[in-house]
């Protein structure tokens, strides 16, 4: 590996450790590091860094050159991270110093080994399908970062009463959901928010959107799988003039007028399995299937 990146949450450190010991194994491969600028400039203060670190502190830094972003955090952060990497095709592997870790696949203790089974080309990249939206009027915010890998949602605001999603598929109208909200999943955010909401867990190589209401107050409101090279188009109704929306962590609200159009976005995040890593393995593991409590002993 001749050149990698580096991101973490530039509010705190918890792994420093962990930090350590993947610097040191790039060290032996002799890799060129870039940290985000300002996760760089919190490691600094906290003399966490022993060497001099080039810096990146925005998509425009980084090129298709850099073999890897490895991320120090949980899933939140390779999130953060794709706003980074958008179309560079940049593969990126997280070490998960959060919680769940559905995308920060590699644990604490496994730092070593991977490094090596990236080194020797043992994994294989799994593509994973993004979202990316339009308003009208256009939304200042969603301007440049129109794009989510996990989900779009729409939520109410400041009110307890709910809203009116009216949602079209290919121009056709399907139903008008009377609820606190929609999401918006692929098959990456189905084990996240859309999860909470009792949609579906899909396969990250399954070609399917998932539509999942939040507190759906019609009750024969489901989760809905579809094509994810269906367009989908949202108008929002509510006694409130406006509504939020949501792209993974990024949030803002726009006035109920606005329409929002959703689809498959032109380009991939490229995610790194070991080959020692199955999603099967991790949805047992994360979501503790086949765990019996009638096992334990009282």
């Amino acid at each position: 590996m001749k050149k990698v990146a580096i991101y973490g949450q530039s509010y705190t450190i918890t792994a420093e450790k962990e930090i350590q010991i993947l610097l040191t194994c790039l060290e032996k491969h002799n890799t060129e590091v870039f940290f985000e600028s300002s996760f760089h400039k919190l490691l600094q203060e906290n003399n966490s860094l022993n060497g001099s670190y080039s810096v990146f502190s925005d998509f425009k830094d980084l090129t298709d050159d850099f073999e890897c972003m490895f991320t120090i955090g949980g899933d939140g952060t390779i999130l953060r991270a794709v706003t980074y990497i958008r179309n560079l095709n940049i593969p990126v592997m997280g070490i998960n110093t959060g919680r769940l870790g559905f995308l920060a696949t590699v644990q604490k203790d496994q730092i070593v080994e991977a490094i090596e089974q990236l080194a020797n080309k043992e994994y294989r990249i799994q593509e994973r399908t993004l979202l990316e939206i339009e308003t009208s009027p256009k939304t200042h915010e969603f301007s440049e970062l129109n794009f989510a890998l996990n989900e779009v949602t729409i939520a109410r605001r400041n009110t307890t009463s709910m809203i009116g999603v009216r949602t079209y598929l290919n121009n056709e109208y399907l139903t008008n959901y009377w609820a606190d909200g929609l999401i918006i999943a692929t098959p990456t955010g189905s084990t996240g928010y859309s999860l909470s909401c009792d949609g579906p867990v899909i396969l990250p190589n399954a070609n399917n959107f998932v539509i999942t209401p939040i507190a759906p107050h019609n009750l024969n409101a489901r989760p809905m799988v579809i094509p994810d090279n269906t367009s989908i188009e949202l108008e929002v109704s509510a006694r409130e003039k406006d509504f939020l929306i949501s792209l993974d962590s990024r949030i803002t609200t726009v006035s109920q007028e606005t329409k929002v159009k959703i689809k498959k976005a032109s380009f991939t995040i490229k995610s790194i399995q070991l080959n020692k890593q199955s999603y099967l393995k991790t949805l047992r593991s994360k979501l503790l299937w086949g765990e019996d409590t009638r096992n334990e002993s009282i």
